[in-house]
Parts: C-alpha cells; structure tokens; sequence
C-alpha cells in the first residue's frame, strides 16, 4: 500500500505540534501603562460627534420635549424605552412604549428616543447598555430617527474610562455618528444597518 504523500499542511502542523509540545511557556504581561484619564470635554464630544455628521444641541433638560417637537414632524410615532423619563416627550408626538413591540412596529416608528450608560469625548461615541431608559437593541437600530439624550456627568474623555463604568455582561451598543457604510468605490451609504439620522441631546 502506497503512504500519503507529505503536503505542506503536514509539514506547517507538524512544526506548530512540536513548537506546543512540552510545558506551555508562561504567559506573556501586557503592559498596562497607557492613559486611562483625561479632563471629560464636552466640546470635543460635540466636535467628534458632529464630524461624524450627527446633530448636537446642547440645551438644558426643561428644553428637551421642546427640542424633540422641533426634530420631529407634528403627529409623528416615536418608540421609547419603559423606562424613558416622560418629561422628555413633547404632545405633539404618538409616543410607542415598547411594550414587546415587534419588529414592525418598530421600523415604522418615526424615530425613537433613549437616554444613554455613558459617552467618550474622544472618540465621539455613545454607549447604550440596555438599561430601562435606553431599552432593548433592537429599538436604536430599526427606526431610522434616534433621538438620543446624554448628560454632561456620563460624559468622560477615554475609552477605558468607559468600560470601567460599564457591565460587559449587558448589551452593549456603541454609537459614533449615524449608521454608515461605503462599497468599493468609497461611496457613503447611510441607514444601512441603523438609523439614518442621529441627533444627541447634550444636558449640562
């Protein structure tokens, strides 16, 4: 009986198999000494936020129904988490709590309105974990309107400043401008795979 023949995948495994065998070699430590604090700056958050083409209005909270009304067309459906403070929404919109609103429902929605875990000035990015004011996933990624509401005190400067603050265990979704894509040729495609239009309401 003729034997196989040795290929290259044999001969890259069997150096892979002889480079493991043995005692397993300690762990390699990863330093740790990068920046991990900065001064939170609101400003650069607004900046980041606007080059990623969402619309920032830095209002107080007493203003946020109103700023909402001014967003959204008068008679409009906005979906909200259970637990969205109902201050926040103007009269002239059909509020949709979600109830178990399915998925229908939902992307015919003409925007929804959440608050937000915490935000990166950084990076211009927002982070929503599921928390009863910001509510499931799926609700910041079917309409094509989030209307998202932060305070200055979620606000910090870096990203492990956030994660300290955050629960890996929730359901984390990180937020830097409308949802976007491009193709080969590098044309900007909006609301493919999120909402099309992103305004963030930044409290003092």
């Amino acid at each position: 009986m003729v034997g196989r023949s040795v290929t290259s995948r044999d001969l890259v495994l069997g150096r892979l198999r002889a480079a493991l065998a043995g005692t397993p070699p300690d762990p390699v430590p990863v330093p740790r000494d990068y920046r991990r604090t900065a001064d939170a700056d609101l400003d650069q958050l607004a900046q980041r936020l606007t080059d990623y083409r969402a619309y920032v209005h830095r209002i107080t909270e007493v203003a946020v129904a109103d700023t909402i009304a001014d967003i959204l067309p008068a008679g409009g459906t906005v979906v909200v988490p259970p637990g969205l403070p109902s201050a926040w929404l103007p009269a002239t919109v059909t509020a949709l709590p979600d109830d178990g609103l399915d998925h229908a429902r939902i992307g015919a929605a003409d925007a929804v309105v959440t608050a937000a875990a915490v935000a990166v000035a950084q990076t211009g990015t927002v982070v929503l974990d599921g928390s009863p004011d910001q509510g499931r996933r799926v609700l910041s990624l079917l309409p094509d309107l989030h209307v998202c509401v932060v305070r200055a005190d979620q606000v910090v400067a870096t990203v492990p400043e956030a994660l300290a603050r955050l629960t890996p265990q929730r359901p984390l979704t990180w937020i830097s401008g409308p949802s976007a894509t491009s193709d080969i040729e590098l044309i900007r495609v909006e609301g493919v795979h999120g909402p099309r239009r992103l305004h963030i309401l930044l409290l003092p």
